[in-house]
């Protein structure tokens, strides 16, 4: 019997892509990693999903906007506030462990953190946009 160890998730990002795939991508190597992930998984387009998790001690200093579809945001450790850009407005929702909330296509969000708080995020990143806070 052979027993193997599992991937690290905050590590080593997935990818869904089309026909029912998941591939396991590098290692996070920080901002710069998104845009060889692009051009890895272009192909996919807008069906193409990063899974990825990622751990804030400190509130997010951009907002992002994904314009070809939906992020679904789960809070897996500690509390942290998505802030979304809606018709003008901040609306915050507050996450806990085990809850999640959806950024719709198209909708600036950032993020705000008090103590180290862990996020899985499920995200099509095509078009990906970014600005500072």
């Amino acid at each position: 019997m052979t027993t193997q160890r599992g991937q690290d998730l905050s590590t080593f990002p997935v990818h869904l892509g089309l026909g029912a795939t998941a591939v396991a991508q590098p290692a996070f190597t920080g901002m710069p990693w998104y845009e060889a992930y692009g051009a890895r998984v272009a192909a996919d387009g807008a069906e193409g999903r990063l899974v990825a998790l990622h751990t804030f001690t400190e509130p997010w200093d951009a907002w992002e906007m994904h314009p070809k579809g939906h992020e679904v945001v789960l809070c897996t450790a500690g509390e942290i506030t998505l802030v979304q850009e809606v018709d003008g407005a901040e609306v915050r929702v507050t996450l806990r462990a085990g809850e999640y909330a959806i950024n719709p296509p198209g909708v600036w969000h950032t993020a705000d953190v008090s103590a180290p708080a862990t996020a899985l995020f499920i995200t099509a990143g095509e078009g990906t946009e970014g600005r500072p806070r």
